[in-house]
């Protein structure tokens, strides 16, 4: 039991599928941030939305499969 414990954990760390989309996400929203520090009023509140929609349209694509 425990050796398909850490089979599988071990088959899990190899497999790369999705690792450029978390990649280009976190520089999504490095940049959201960035500039929302620099244009807090103006731009601020409509990179959150636009963040908020990102966020779930990732979750129901993680939920399909």
């Amino acid at each position: 039991m425990v050796y398909t414990w850490v089979r599988q954990l071990s088959l899990m760390a190899k497999d790369r599928r999705g690792q450029d989309l978390i990649e280009y996400a976190m520089l999504a929203g490095f940049l959201a941030v960035a500039v929302g520090a620099v244009f807090p009023s103006n731009i601020g509140p409509g990179i959150s939305q636009i963040m908020s929609k990102c966020a779930s349209i990732m979750v129901e694509a993680g939920n399909q499969g």
